[in-house]
């Protein structure tokens, strides 16, 4: 079925890259920041698209909208970011109609997320359509596509276990801490960068390292403070970062930056270090291997650590398809009602008409004629026959467009229809 905004004659387009083609480099190219998203909704206001969501995270940077061609939103994706078209030809994608509502079912419910169950991702299309919707670039069509996205990823949350077990970057990276850095409760840890990641790194070195060697650095020094408070953690100035990194043997990063903050200039090693970055872009130069006391470790590396929480949850993958396929069919039927409610709204007038006219003409014939009987029975047949004409076009087997043109041809018919 085709999803088109017939006043402009446009269609619902997905476009996009993620971790299943693009690696962290090339996602780190396609990135965009807070302010990158905010002149890329500006830009598309501009170029007269009505409606549209933008998302970049660390696994994928997707936009959802309605234009007349897809090139119109890689175009937006490729100017507010330091990709090219060239790079997303290698690694993008572009879905269309229902493939690109199915896309954006499968990825708001942790089906397509490199962790799988990984629900945070529906927050980032809540944020990413309330800003949206903020700057006018949003429909009532629009808002009923997220809102039917929200009640699958919730259903699924709450009816199936695809999201059960501890998984996530965080925790990853703390597994690989504890499984290959011996003795780590007694290891310096240093944590560069206070991002939600950074923040929940943290949380899960606490809880499971036990250890209270940890020193946080950010740039800005109250945010690092705010964290500390919570997890009783030892907080220093940005301008310490070089003296704190000789003394440690652990060194996670996890800054918002566009370029490395960190590379061999800055690492003046006396023993090994073990560096975790959990950044995009990278924020951790390459260089930083030609010093052979570095081992360093990236987010794509830790996502290919499995374990039996993942294996557990692919169990419940069906049982997440179904109610997508549930949430997704009503939304379908939702659509094709509002497409054909003129047209049943004037066959319904049409035949109350028809009506009028008859009892009219026989109140007018028989002087005994039971105006009121003939009223209640001649609106149940109203109502049955355009009962009958719904039914039909919700039938999924049904051509809608085809159906309503023969409809309104038939009774002669004319109808604002929405669409």
């Amino acid at each position: 079925m085709e999803i088109v905004d017939k006043a402009k004659s446009t269609t619902f387009y997905a476009v996009g890259l993620s971790y299943k083609k693009a690696d962290a480099e090339v996602r780190g190219k396609f990135s965009l920041s807070e302010e990158a998203q905010e002149n890329l909704l500006n830009q598309a206001k501009d170029d007269g698209i009505e409606s549209l969501i933008v998302m970049s995270t660390c696994n994928r940077t997707e936009i959802y909208g309605f234009a007349q061609h897809p090139f119109e939103l890689i175009k937006l994706l490729c100017d507010n970011s330091n990709g090219t078209v060239d790079d997303f030809r290698l690694v993008g994608y572009v879905y269309k109609n229902n493939e690109a509502l199915r896309h954006l079912f499968r990825v708001g419910t942790g089906l397509d997320s490199q962790i799988l169950g990984d629900f945070e991702i529906i927050g980032q299309i809540k944020k990413g359509f309330v800003y949206s919707k903020k700057l006018g670039l949003s429909t009532n069509y629009f808002e009923r596509v997220i809102n039917a996205v929200i009640q699958a990823s919730k259903r699924v949350k709450n009816e199936t276990e695809l999201s059960s077990g501890a998984t996530s970057v965080s925790f990853a990276a703390v597994q690989y801490i504890m499984d290959h850095v011996e003795d780590i409760s007694n290891k310096n840890i240093l944590l560069f960068g206070t991002g939600k990641i950074g923040r929940n790194t943290c949380e899960n070195l606490v809880k499971h390292t036990r250890n209270d060697h940890i020193v946080l650095i950010n740039r800005t020094k109250e945010k690092a403070l705010e964290v500390a408070g919570k997890f009783n953690l030892l907080v220093k100035d940005y301008e310490d970062l070089s003296t704190e990194i000789v003394k440690a043997d652990v060194l996670i990063v996890a800054t918002g930056a566009q370029t490395p903050t960190i590379n061999l200039e800055k690492l003046n090693l006396t023993k090994p270090i073990t560096i975790l970055d959990l950044s995009i872009p990278k924020n951790v130069d390459a260089d930083v291997l030609q010093d052979e006391r570095v081992t360093l470790i990236h987010m794509d590396d830790l996502y290919k650590i499995t374990d039996k929480t993942i294996e557990r949850r692919k169990e419940f993958i069906p049982q997440a398809e179904e109610i997508i396929d549930e949430v997704f069919s009503e939304f379908i039927a939702w659509t094709k009602m509002r497409t054909f409610a003129p047209t049943i709204h004037a066959l319904k007038t049409k035949l109350e008409q028809i009506k009028d006219g008859e009892i009219d003409y026989h109140r007018k014939k028989y002087e005994n004629f039971d105006s009121e009987q003939a009223e209640a029975i001649a609106m149940r047949i109203v109502q049955k026959i355009t009962t009958h004409f719904a039914n039909h076009l919700r039938h999924e087997e049904t051509v809608v467009d085809d159906s309503i043109e023969w409809i309104e041809k038939v009774f002669q018919l004319e109808t604002k229809n929405n669409g």
